[in-house]
């Protein structure tokens, strides 16, 4: 059976690098001939018994006879190809040669860049293929042979302490195990011994079994490992994008047009690295929000003025992974999802088949939901290898299911039990999560120099492609107080008629290209918003082309607490203004802020505006080579699947000096404490060198303490200052110490001197607030315009 697998992988191979691009194009065919047999015999493999349901499956791999019989009809099949293409060759000898030719001609005017990988990796499915069939018909086999060998009646369910739920789940399986036929995918045929097989082998439940054959089960053990590469040519990552859908056309617009900038950072970043060793990553693409499944509102939008802003980064994510050499897979449908992830027939209450085969997969909340249902118990052991984009940012009290449930913070999104920095937002907003952001276009000296001359000091265009978002109370006096300075431009989205939103002095030229917008906003002096949409890539866009970006502020700040936009999204985070990154990180003189329901303060933060002069600018973190620094940090440094265990370990505070002994020092001409650099720091990122220790006053988040001193709080230092050494080493009235579950703790109560641990990892937060305690802060300093990394990161 393995003779004959390696004959038809060598065959395949053989043919695949050596042919034509017609004959390619037959092998294809053949290929794809070969997958419909294989499905075709697929029923052979299973049999319906006369009390079964006829919607329940029953999969009985057939003895070796059999199995033989079926992988020789397969290999006689490729013989079949295999003439047929000789055939069709040697027609280039006869008198309808000049047809191949004409045909072969044009095959090679399409023929792909990249057509040597796709080859092989073509190749490669074919032998990985290969090697998942030969495992299961050996286990399948196993399972059979379980029964001749007088092993069935001897399995009685083992006591073990180790495996407190073995019995449950053969009650359960004994009840239930026709209910998915992922069960019978994996031998499961009703008898005792099948399900102690499952349980030990396929699932965890159960200990392994004396009399089975260990070796003959899938490992976990990774393939080679090899050294990531740059990357400066887009074109295969384009094809993999695809066009089906108007969205994905756009993505790949914003590919093209920016390949030069990603292909020159990609060399700066490389000369910075100098030769530093990155590892490849298998990473799998999931865009969920984009998927048939999800209800993909976002594409049939893309030309009438729809939001664009998730698009906009995750063509920016997917150009960064790979022109940072990382070994790619998108899928944009729940059916490429499971063909990816090794998902068996049924109806997700199995695991997956054999081990993850991937790194890293990034996915959004929809992609998420998806791949829970569809993984089964493989979802919980493999989720810490998952990244999720998320807009707005999720905090750890929505994140932690239990504690969600019990305090209030239930929503329809959060409560997946992730680290928090496994989601990943568009702006640095939230410490709690990772920094993914996107790319806005630079420009040339050049360019620059263009925009200087052309600029008209008198031009404003308003931010707001749907006419809704020219709603907002009051904005026909805002207008018209701009419009005795300004000529206003509008890019509103219309059909047939002018929207009547829209007033009639402002020039509306309708949803505009992205070049053309481009083109414009260069001109324009002014980009005024009217408080929404919240914190979109268009502002950065505009002070990149040298517009000042006048915003509203918004007084109280709107939060999930008194704002219908943003209640249910697992955040309790205010937003201060309609772009709080600009506001706070950016600022004057590229963007001002005002009351918008103070028409003195707006009038005269227009007059301000037309005097001032300024220069296009993006900020670092927002070019493609800051994009490319941050995401390989993440990917070469960051790890969810090992747990930092309980700090400090037993008996390792005696080797630490002072009394009491303690791995802190008072940083000088401060309250803060820093890690003492005599003491070797535990393995972490960013490194505990940065740590600067704060305690908060009473009311106020570890993300403001750590703003108010110049830093920003980084929540992977919680476990090292989780301790007594902590609260000590920052005076703290300590008249007892207890460990509980809170969203502010480490924190003290300063009435009752009482000071907590914490005691769920899950709920370690910058975010959380307290009127009654003082908060334990760790933060740590940043790179100027590259917020997510420290000095001592990279």
């Amino acid at each position: 059976m393995i003779a004959v697998n390696s004959e038809c992988i060598t065959m395949m191979r053989r043919c695949l690098l050596t042919f034509k691009p017609f004959r390619i194009f037959v092998a294809g065919i053949g290929f794809f001939s070969l997958c419909f047999l294989m499905t075709s015999l697929g029923g052979q493999f299973s049999a319906k018994r006369l009390g079964d349901s006829p919607f329940s499956i029953r999969t009985e791999v057939l003895g070796g006879l059999e199995s033989r019989g079926v992988l020789r009809k397969i290999s006689d099949m490729l013989e079949i190809i295999m003439k047929r293409i000789d055939t069709l060759s040697k027609m280039s000898n006869n008198s309808e040669s000049h047809k191949l030719e004409e045909l072969s001609s044009a095959l090679h005017r399409f023929q792909p860049v990249g057509l040597v990988e796709r080859i092989q990796a073509i190749a490669q499915n074919v032998s990985d293929m290969a090697i998942r069939m030969e495992q299961i018909l050996k286990n399948s086999l196993s399972f059979s042979s379980t029964g001749r060998d007088g092993v069935i009646g001897q399995c009685e369910v083992p006591k073990d302490p180790g495996y407190p739920d073995c019995a449950s789940k053969v009650d359960w399986m004994r009840a239930r195990w026709t209910s998915d036929p992922c069960y019978s995918f994996y031998g499961v045929d009703g008898s005792d011994c099948s399900f102690l097989i499952y349980l030990s082998e396929v699932e965890w439940f159960c200990p392994p079994l004396a009399w089975r054959n260990q070796s003959s089960h899938p490992t976990t053990s990774s393939l080679p490992r090899r050294q990531a590469f740059f990357r400066s040519d887009l074109s295969l990552l384009l094809e993999r994008v695809g066009s089906g859908k108007e969205s994905l056309s756009f993505m790949r617009r914003r590919m093209r047009r920016l390949a030069a900038q990603w292909a020159a950072a990609a060399r700066r970043l490389e000369e910075h690295l100098r030769g530093q060793y990155r590892e490849q990553k298998r990473i799998l693409v999931h865009v969920g929000f984009l998927t048939e499944e999800s209800g993909d509102v976002f594409s049939p939008k893309v030309l009438k003025g729809g939001p664009l802003g998730e698009m906009v980064q995750w063509a920016d994510i997917l150009t960064t992974l790979h022109v940072l050499g990382h070994n790619l897979k998108i899928s944009l449908s729940v059916k490429e999802l499971q063909g990816s992830l090794g998902v068996p027939p049924g109806r997700g209450s199995c695991p997956l088949i054999g081990p993850l085969p991937f790194d890293l997969i990034y996915t959004d909340y929809h992609g998420l939901q998806q791949m829970k249902q569809h993984m089964g118990l493989s979802f919980r052991q493999h989720r810490c290898h998952i990244r999720v984009i998320d807009t707005f940012g999720t905090e750890p009290a929505y994140n932690n299911e239990e504690y969600a449930t019990l305090h209030g913070y239930r929503t329809n999104w959060g409560y997946w039990n992730l680290n928090c920095k496994q989601y990943m937002t568009m702006f640095p907003h939230t410490p709690d999560n990772s920094f993914m952001g996107f790319v806005t276009e630079e420009l040339n000296q050049t360019e620059r120099f263009n925009i200087q001359r052309d600029k008209v000091n008198n031009m404003a265009v308003v931010y707001g492609k749907e006419a809704n978002m020219w709603k907002l109370e009051g904005k026909e006096k805002l207008l018209t107080i701009l419009h005795r300075y300004m000529d206003i431009h509008g890019t509103v989205y219309y059909e047939t008629q002018r929207p009547p939103e829209v007033p009639a002095f402002v020039r509306n030229h309708g949803l505009l290209p992205q070049q053309e917008l481009q083109q414009l906003l260069r001109k324009a002096k002014l980009f005024m918003g009217f408080g929404f949409p919240y914190e979109g890539p268009a502002p950065l866009e505009a002070i990149a082309n040298g517009c000042i970006f006048l915003q509203p502020k918004f007084n109280p700040p709107r939060s999930s607490l008194n704002h219908e936009f943003f209640r249910g999204k697992p955040t309790s985070r205010e937003v201060s203004s309609q772009h709080p990154y600009t506001e706070q990180y950016i600022g004057k003189p590229h963007v001002i802020t005002v009351d918008f329901n103070n028409s003195q303060e707006f009038e005269t933060a227009v007059q301000d505006i037309l005097r001032d002069k300024v220069e296009p600018f993006i900020p670092y973190e927002y070019t493609c080579e800051g994009m490319l620094e941050r995401v390989n940090a993440y990917i070469q440094h960051q790890d969810f699947c090992h747990r930092i265990g309980p700090f400090p370990k037993a008996n390792e505070s005696r080797s630490w000096p002072g009394n009491p002994p303690s791995p802190f020092l008072h940083l000088p001409n401060s309250t803060a404490l820093i890690w003492a650099p005599n003491i070797t720091a535990p393995a972490c990122w960013p490194p505990l060198s940065a740590l600067r220790l704060f305690l908060s006053p009473e009311a106020s988040s570890c993300v403001k303490t750590c703003q108010d001193a110049g830093l920003i709080c980084e929540p992977a230092f919680f476990p090292f200052i989780n301790n007594m050494e902590a609260f000590n080493g920052l005076n703290a009235q300590c008249e007892s110490l207890e460990a509980e579950k809170n969203h502010v703790f480490p924190a003290v109560q300063v009435e009752r001197r009482e000071c907590f641990q914490q005691k769920e990892p899950l709920l370690f937060s910058c975010a959380g607030v307290s009127a009654k305690h003082q908060r334990l802060c760790p933060c740590r300093d940043y790179l100027h315009g590259q917020v997510a990394l420290c000095r001592d990161c990279l």
